[in-house]
């Protein structure tokens, strides 16, 4: 490709993208979508552990399950088959799948989790927005559906490229474990910095 000014390349590329900005052409739905594929290895495994959340929960060695903070009635982790990278989960102790047989002090705990994480993620991957919620049921895209999680998806502008529009591919540029231990240097940064609780 060439890079001069007013090259016929650089003419083409933005002749193209003034051609898509139709609504009638520009695939909206399919760039606008949290397209995940790598999460079929997930839902393929025959022999996988279905009680992963309850033994992070109850583990004593937070890296191996990847548990970045725990509190009295939840805690926060990565999610090893992630929808983008930096997707973490913030999960009660106590195994349900009904978030109305939650009690008072596991909501506030999940919610407080989550907004630590997005504090977290803004800090390490400089998040720039978030989706965060329940997938309540199988039929809901549950993967445990037994033992509920509040998922936090870091977002960026822009963050849908052009790979899987051309090939059904996403790129996870990051290692879980590299990962894991950016957020614990920024967690360890957030609590420096905080103010002191009364």
């Amino acid at each position: 490709m060439r890079g001069a000014k007013g090259s016929s390349t650089f003419t083409d590329l933005r002749t193209n993208v003034s051609r898509l900005s139709d609504a009638t052409t520009f695939p909206k739905a399919e760039l606008e979508a949290l397209w995940c594929p790598w999460r079929v290895e997930y839902f393929e495994q025959e022999d996988g552990n279905p009680n992963f959340l309850s033994d992070a929960a109850q583990a004593s060695d937070d890296a191996a399950h990847l548990v970045l903070a725990r509190r009295k009635n939840a805690f926060l982790m990565m999610n090893r088959y992630p929808y983008a990278v930096g997707h973490l989960m913030a999960v009660p102790y106590r195994k349900t799948g009904d978030a109305a047989s939650l009690g008072d002090n596991e909501v506030v705990e999940l919610w407080k989790l989550a907004m630590h994480g997005q504090r977290l993620l803004r800090d390490a991957v400089k998040a720039q927005g978030f989706n965060v919620g329940l997938n309540l049921g199988k039929c809901a895209g549950a993967g445990v559906p037994d033992h509920l999680h509040l998922h936090i998806v870091p977002r960026w502008n822009g963050d849908t490229n052009f790979m899987p529009v051309l090939s059904g591919t996403r790129m996870l540029s990051e290692s879980l474990q590299h990962l894991y231990d950016k957020l614990m240097a920024a967690q360890t940064r957030l609590e420096a910095t905080a103010a002191p609780t009364i």
